[in-house]
């Protein structure tokens, strides 16, 4: 299965003329509904606002946090993951769909000085708030891409412009035939042997309510561990 992952950044508005091939599946964050009618699950924390919620018609699907915290729980859980929709999203998709390949449109997480922010206005930058899950945006998208390699998903980016995601760029043609970047697999087990070993994991989602036991130092340093997971053989091997 392909996965196309839709956002809100401004230029995420052009997948509306978007063709459905080569996706099998649009997987629409949040507000990101709104731009095509055919997709196929929405997917938004318990705090979005209601009247900007999806209503799933004939083979659509919502997911809440009922489906999506047990699907982080299952690797690692928000506080090593991230806690933030776009990976929250990506790591659903990786536990229901088992997909060969998730293709990110719109979730580069820069937001412009001035101007819209959004495809429909302005909104809050949620990845860039003061928050111990993500003090390292490009090592949580490094922790994903890693993890999803280990389970045989390609991460790519279909995006042009800035970004805070280290996956790989791709067209939308190239990326039905993207396979997982190389990786270090002793330094991806090391980092999962820390994250076991400090156990953060909260198994309700509800991290905030705990952030008093989680040493921010000690998250930096497996935030290094995936970072050098995601390129060391890379380097090694150029």
């Amino acid at each position: 299965m392909r996965v196309l992952m839709l956002g809100s950044a401004p230029m995420a508005a052009e997948a509306r003329d978007w063709p459905r091939a080569p996706f099998d599946l649009v997987l629409a964050i949040n507000n990101a509904w709104r731009i095509r009618a055919d997709w196929d699950v929405a997917i938004h924390p318990h705090d979005f606002a209601v009247e900007r919620r999806a209503k799933a018609g004939p083979g659509q699907r919502v997911v809440t946090e009922t489906e999506f915290v047990p699907a982080q729980n299952s690797f690692g859980g928000f506080v090593y993951a991230g806690a933030t929709m776009a990976f929250t999203a990506a790591y659903w998709a990786l536990y229901a769909l088992q997909p060969k390949v998730i293709a990110v449109y719109g979730c580069d997480m820069h937001y412009p000085a001035t101007g819209p922010t959004h495809f429909y206005g302005t909104g809050a930058p949620d990845p860039l708030r003061a928050d111990i899950t993500l003090r390292s945006l490009e090592a949580k998208a490094a922790r994903l891409m890693v993890l999803a390699a280990r389970v045989g998903c390609a991460m790519v980016n279909l995006s042009r412009g800035p970004s805070r995601l280290v996956f790989p760029r791709a067209s939308r043609e190239a990326s039905a035939h993207a396979s997982p970047l190389p990786w270090c697999p002793d330094l991806a087990a090391e980092a999962l042997a820390r994250e076991a070993e400090l156990g953060y994991l909260v198994p309700s989602g509800r991290y905030w309510e705990e952030t008093d036991r989680f040493d921010p130092q000690k998250l930096s340093a497996v935030d290094a561990l995936w970072l050098q997971a995601a390129t060391r053989r890379l380097r090694q091997t150029a």
